[in-house]
């Protein structure tokens, strides 16, 4: 309750990371779950937070999914479907654009918004690259991360390849992580580049 007041108070909107029931590895080992069982899990996540975001009078913003959980709907279409059912109408969802999450979001009618990444690296692929724990970034590597996919809409893979990021016109939304060392700094160097970005481009 207290996490949802401070947002209301400094006005930060809030959004549901629902994932794997995987308690002891932070949702970030795999595990297989029927379609039905990866709806059930979404909605019971989601309907938690919502009931707080009710008492206060605050919306839902977006449901992000999380960990091993937002892999597997990047590559399998099934589990992507399975947790779209899960997430209230007209609540957007944030996601990686050119693969199976972004598929079932267009097909199921659940508006998709695109991330790109200010803490995690990409593969050759064009999907991320998890950790299950959090390595540390130098900040002048954050910031030509950021630039690089704000303004060419690219990323350079983990093999020194460039990878184009397909976010078409959908809209933005940089992921920084709070277990990320230093997560605080990444955070405010990321939110510079964008406010530059933005501010050069009227936005």
């Amino acid at each position: 309750m207290s996490t949802v007041r401070a947002c209301k108070a400094h006005n930060v909107a809030i959004g549901a990371h629902p994932g794997l029931p995987d308690l002891q590895g932070f949702g970030r080992r795999e595990m297989k779950l029927e379609p039905d069982e990866l709806t059930a899990i979404t909605i019971y996540q989601v309907g938690a937070l919502k009931g707080f975001l009710d008492r206060e009078g605050v919306p839902l913003h977006h449901v992000k999914p999380h960990g091993v959980l937002y892999g597997m709907m990047c590559r399998i279409y099934e589990v992507a479907e399975a947790v779209m059912r899960g997430i209230p109408p007209g609540v957007p969802v944030f996601g990686l654009a050119g693969t199976q999450m972004e598929k079932a979001a267009r097909e199921l009618g659940v508006e998709f918004w695109a991330e790109m990444y200010g803490d995690v690296k990409y593969s050759a692929d064009g999907m991320l690259v998890i950790d299950r724990k959090k390595k540390p970034w130098k900040l002048e590597d954050v910031e030509k991360h950021v630039e690089q996919q704000v303004r060419t809409e690219s990323v350079t893979a983990v093999d020194g390849s460039t990878v184009h990021l397909p976010v078409q016109d959908y809209p933005i939304s940089i992921c920084c992580h709070s277990d990320s060392p230093g997560c605080v700094e990444i955070v405010k160097t990321t939110k510079a580049v964008v406010d530059k970005f933005n501010k050069e481009y009227g936005r």
